[in-house]
């Protein structure tokens, strides 16, 4: 299962643009009424301007100007009520309401089309994601899945973070892992890795050639002059996170290769194990400043466990006191469960820690073994 938390639309239902409209057609009929019944010294003419310059926060420009429309007849109403329309005072209330109308219709102009440019765009990069970041299988061989991903900007919905896994022969590789940096850059580097893996993951013989693979994909990126930089970040900073799994469907094992990435969690009988790689290899990209040794390390993996693999935007997330996500604490109390329920509670137990704002990336997949001859595997 895939689960991924949307950004709520900020549109205004066309019943409540009506109602809110009473509010400055009220507002001109008080002011109207008021500035009549006044005395001659008091005059209330130029609060009429408030109706257009309302309107134009939620409403288009042809409602805008129909309000502001409504307002220059209705100062003309007052003017010939009290003393004329050559009046000079009401003549200079009349002129300064008709161009504060028609630029406050402009703006509304220039609001609806901005609105529609977020529209498109957030609908471009909602068709980006689901290229790039494909939602995984809710079950792939003995394997039940669930993923997640958590966008830091508001209106992003792709990021530096990526995740991925692949059928073979005989089981199944997942992939998790953190771009460095953010932005364009780091979406094209996430691109680059998930194009490799999908293409190598399924006939790689073994997880150290896989992961030669994408060590090699990275750095010939980083040494191609045409491929985009950073001008902020030199070349010895631009790397890539990942942990790689490989998952035999006829063995209660996992093999893992961590290079550079947050451990995965062990999740068995109410206990959490780091899985701690005592040789990690350096993240991709950084092979020429430290020695590469893939070295794959074996866990035992049975039946009802479960594996958490996340990035470093989950744990490095603060509360307002500064204190980190205590993951390892929080999959404790864990009560168990397939891996849907915990990720729904840890999405969850994460945005009410950081105050419902990520101060990076965050992505986590649930990995739980099945019996091997669950319904549907394979």
């Amino acid at each position: 299962m895939h689960l991924r938390p949307r950004q709520r639309e900020h549109r205004w239902p066309e019943q409540r643009s009506l109602a809110l409209l009473a509010v400055p057609l009220g507002l001109i009929v008080v002011v109207t009424v008021v500035d009549i019944l006044a005395p001659p010294e008091v005059h209330l003419g130029p609060f009429l301007v408030a109706a257009p310059a309302v309107t134009a926060s939620f409403a288009g420009p042809w409602t805008t100007g129909l309000v502001g429309a409504v307002a220059v007849l209705a100062q003309a109403v007052v003017a010939v009520a009290r003393t004329s329309l050559t009046d000079l005072n009401h003549s200079f209330q009349i002129t300064a309401l008709i161009l504060i109308s028609i630029f406050v219709t402009y703006m509304a102009k220039r609001r609806v089309r901005h609105e529609q440019e977020l529209t498109r765009l957030r609908s471009v990069a909602e068709a980006t994601q689901a290229v790039l970041l494909r939602p995984l299988p809710e079950q792939i061989g003995p394997l039940r899945i669930a993923s997640v991903y958590l966008a830091a900007e508001a209106e992003a919905q792709i990021g530096g973070d990526l995740y991925a896994a692949a059928r073979t022969a005989r089981g199944t590789r997942l992939m998790i892992g953190d771009v460095r940096g953010k932005g364009l850059k780091a979406i094209g580097d996430a691109a680059l890795v998930l194009g490799a893996f999908r293409a190598a993951a399924h006939r790689q013989a073994e997880l150290p050639v896989l992961v030669a693979y994408l060590e090699g994909t990275v750095s010939s990126d980083l040494d191609d002059p045409s491929a985009p930089r950073d001008e902020s970040e030199d070349d010895g900073e631009a790397f890539i996170t990942a942990a790689l799994l490989d998952v035999p469907d006829e063995e209660a094992v996992l093999h893992v290769i961590n290079c550079g990435h947050p451990p995965p969690l062990l999740l068995r009988d109410g206990t959490v194990t780091p899985l701690q790689n005592h040789r990690p290899a350096p993240p991709l990209g950084l092979t020429e400043f430290a020695a590469a040794d893939f070295t794959v390390e074996t866990f035992p993996f049975r039946v009802g466990d479960v594996v958490l693999l996340y990035t470093d935007g989950v744990i490095e997330s603060r509360n307002a006191d500064g204190v980190f996500y205590p993951l390892d604490r929080r999959v404790t109390c864990w009560p168990g469960g397939d891996p849907q329920t915990l990720l729904r509670r840890l999405c969850a137990d994460l945005l009410d820690h950081a105050g419902g704002v990520l101060g990076d990336d965050a992505a986590m997949v649930a990995v739980q073994r099945l019996p091997a001859a669950a319904p549907g595997s394979g």
